[in-house]
């Protein structure tokens, strides 16, 4: 038993690009799953309000002409945060590979619309727990050769991804990749969400402080890396 026998929210966006402070959000989708089952879906198509660049097309396949069709952003981000924000208020984690990203492209994409932050709606509470097999899997198993996509990762441990950068797919791989690792590796599975959710703090926060001292070595005295996860600061945003 633990945390990954229990409800797990998968989420997943894809977006019109690479910065979170920038980027738009084109489709989102969160799955709920327990030990495995899939349980429900939700998916939703953006109007990003700006055109999507053809190296984001090329990824998702999501054009400037479909997702014309979608909802206006703001509604689409405001939903999502509702659905976010009801799991982790019934205790629910949600599973996010590459965490930080997305939740904060999110809250970029709330603050852009004047909708309320993801704390706000929490009464101040920080965002939690999130569960991020992309931070989990970079530390139980630091020194593995290759890539830490969601799909080199899914490979290695077992999980099908059928239709990489549908969000649906990848919310749902992510979901069953978070169990994968806890099945694999204990001590994670023995922690508690909150608990686990507290140590990918720390292991993001010092991943970033020996990055940032990596490149400072190199000749770049100021390089900064942020480390803060699953939210990072947020810039001043463009309208």
């Amino acid at each position: 038993m633990g945390w990954h026998t229990e409800p797990l929210l998968g989420f997943d966006l894809e977006t019109t690009g690479t910065d979170p402070a920038e980027a738009r959000i084109v489709t989102a989708a969160v799955i709920e799953i327990r030990a495995d089952e899939l349980r429900g879906r939700r998916e939703w198509l953006a109007d990003p309000g700006i055109p999507i660049p053809p190296e984001a097309i090329a990824v998702h396949g999501i054009s400037d002409e479909r997702a014309a069709a979608g909802r206006p952003a703001a509604q689409v981000a405001d939903a999502l945060a509702d659905v976010l924000v009801t799991a982790w208020r019934t205790g629910v984690p949600v599973v996010a590979y590459n965490a930080s990203f997305d939740l904060t492209l999110l809250s970029a994409e709330l603050r852009r619309h004047g909708l309320p932050a993801l704390r706000d709606r929490l009464g101040g509470a920080d965002p939690a727990p999130v569960i991020d097999p992309y931070t989990i899997d970079r530390t139980v198993d630091r020194y593995r050769r290759g890539k830490r996509t969601l799909q080199a990762v899914c490979a290695e441990y077992g999980i099908a991804l059928e239709g990489a950068h549908d969000a649906a797919a990848d919310a749902l791989a992510a979901a069953r990749l978070a169990c994968a690792i806890a099945v694999r590796h204990p001590k994670v599975a023995e922690l508690a969400a909150a608990d686990l959710h507290l140590r990918q703090i720390g292991w993001s926060a010092r991943r970033a402080a020996d990055f940032q001292t990596y490149l400072r070595r190199q000749g770049d005295p100021e390089a900064v890396v942020d480390g803060r996860w699953p939210l990072r600061e947020l810039p001043d945003l463009v309208s």
